[in-house]
């Protein structure tokens, strides 16, 4: 009789029938009442849950075949609810009571036939999105629910089991103080392609030499891990760190390395071959004239015609105009009245790049009196940098962006993308970027798809180009890790990745094989009806 006593709360006597009677009705709900978090959302009736997906575009929702079977979920996920308040909503739909299974029913949901009792669901922008079937655990869920569609953590891969997966700075100084063999480190960032591409070899690699050597991989990217990357000298994606005995001795930087690469390399290990120094640019043999932040404006008013490249040390298609820029220079310094050839380093003269709107190197730009007159985004040669500085004239103007010519593609910006395919039963977008080679040639068969498929307003071929800032984080958020990245969507839903010729062809097979899909489908209802 312990429970009943708890579940009344006081002292008992022998009870009588009638109190027994009572008893026996009130003691199975009693006993099964289960403590929920008030961060989590006890739905029982089916339009308060459609209410809640209206409101709500991130809900994750537990359905389970009685509370009972609930109960440990549930202070999991009052956890989890805790971590992403303001970010996702977590939900309970207890199919067991009356009301609960009037709204699984109607959502055709039955945990019932699940193993465990429970069926996690989540639904995002008011519809259904995905059945939960990534690892069970509170930094899973986490990090599903503040990034639906983002790819799962590294832990999650079984291939990655030898990795010592660090979540904290206080967990890597635990590690690095107290582990005796050698120690590698990637410090990485989930979205970081160069990461995605080295993390097979490295965790093969732990495997490999477990036992003898620890490998370990630590998340650096949160806002929390600032002075952790600063202490490091992190500048970029993967950083990766080697440690003996608590001292940090070099990085690893063979990033294109394979699992074998790594263990050679650790058996031993040697600090990375010192790059070259950056040879600066100067006026020493050079036709060319050297300006600064101090004499840029004099030296435009002692030359009327004046082509002036701004680059930078780093930059690689400087490296590469450099020689073609100092041959034009000197042709033109053996005439006379064409006009003098000059150049800024972007990066020790700020204030000019910003006074003239650098964005890019190189960037050349031709005066004229003293007065800034054209960019010339077209010049890189010798032989067209004289023939123009003999006749300076307008640029040809730009080739008009994909977006501005005339086609049945949409474009598509930020907030308005999810809201234009939602109204499409079948979209494939195209993520790109202007600049990539392979984009380029998909772009004129991708249009002609478009084109072709235009009347029929349940498709629509659409186009992101990711390089716009709006763009960034939605690119970031739908999987793109290389240009150009397909992917169709059902009625605004991530369904698949398209790894399909990039041809007409390729294109319009593919939305027709869908269509005939749907046909097939409805043939089959109306035979049923």
């Amino acid at each position: 009789m312990a429970p009943v006593r708890q579940c009344w709360g006081g002292r008992m006597s022998p009870p009588g029938p009638l109190l027994l009677l009572l008893i026996l009705i009130i003691l199975p709900s009693c006993l099964l009442t289960v403590k929920v978090s008030p961060l989590i959302e006890k739905i029982s009736d089916h339009k308060d849950f459609k209410k809640l997906l209206r409101t709500r575009n991130n809900v994750l929702a537990l359905y389970s075949k009685s509370a009972s079977a609930a109960e440990r979920q549930l202070k999991l996920l009052s956890d989890v609810a805790q971590d992403v308040k303001g970010t996702a909503t977590v939900s309970w739909i207890d199919c067991g009571d009356s009301e609960g299974r009037k709204l699984c029913k109607k959502m055709k949901v039955d945990p019932s036939n699940k193993s465990n009792g429970l069926e996690l669901l989540h639904y995002k922008d008011g519809t259904f999105h995905t059945e939960y079937n990534r690892p069970g655990t509170h930094r899973s869920l986490v990090a599903f629910l503040k990034d639906p569609e983002g790819a799962p953590l590294w832990e999650e891969n079984p291939e990655a089991k030898d990795i010592v997966h660090l979540n904290t700075e206080k967990e890597f100084r635990k590690l690095v103080k107290k582990e005796e063999r050698p120690l590698l480190v990637m410090f990485y960032a989930p979205w970081c392609s160069m990461c995605k591409r080295m993390m097979p070899a490295f965790q093969q690699a732990a495997t490999d030499v477990k036992g003898s050597y620890v490998l370990a991989g630590l998340n650096v990217h949160p806002p929390e891990f600032e002075r952790l990357k600063e202490e490091y000298n992190v500048k970029g994606y993967p950083t990766i760190l080697y440690f003996e005995k608590g001292k940090f001795l070099f990085n690893y930087e063979k990033y294109g390395a394979t699992a074998k690469d790594i263990a050679d390399w650790l058996k031993n290990p040697q600090p990375p071959t010192p790059e070259e120094p950056e040879v600066p640019w100067t006026e020493q043999d050079s036709a060319v004239y050297h300006l600064t932040e101090g004499d840029f404006d004099e030296f435009l008013k002692d030359h009327a015609s004046v082509m002036v490249m701004f680059h930078a040390p780093w930059c690689g298609h400087c490296k590469k105009m450099k020689p073609d820029y100092e041959k034009a220079a000197e042709t033109l310094h053996k005439e006379t009245g064409v006009g003098v050839l000059a150049a800024v380093d972007g990066t020790a003269h700020r204030a000019l790049s910003e006074r003239f709107k650098i964005s890019g190197f190189p960037t050349v730009k031709y005066f004229e009196n003293g007065e800034e007159k054209y960019t010339l985004p077209h010049l890189r040669t010798e032989q067209k940098i004289v023939e123009w500085m003999h006749n300076p004239e307008a640029p040809p103007p730009p080739e008009p962006s994909w977006e501005e010519k005339p086609s049945s593609v949409l474009h598509l910006v930020g907030e308005e993308f999810r809201e234009s395919l939602k109204k499409r039963k079948h979209a494939l977008v195209m993520f790109y970027a202007p600049w990539c080679p392979h984009c380029k040639s998909a772009v004129p068969d991708f249009t002609n798809a478009a084109d072709i498929l235009k009347e029929d307003r349940k498709t629509a071929y659409a186009a992101v180009d990711c390089t716009k800032p709006k763009n960034q984080e939605l690119c970031k958020q739908e999987g793109v890790e290389g240009f150009p990245t397909f992917n169709y969507y059902n009625y605004g839903k991530f369904s698949e990745k398209y790894n399909g010729e990039r041809t007409e062809s390729g294109f319009i097979g593919f939305i027709r094989s869908l269509r005939e899909r749907d046909h097939s489908k409805l043939g089959k209802k109306k035979e049923e009806l």
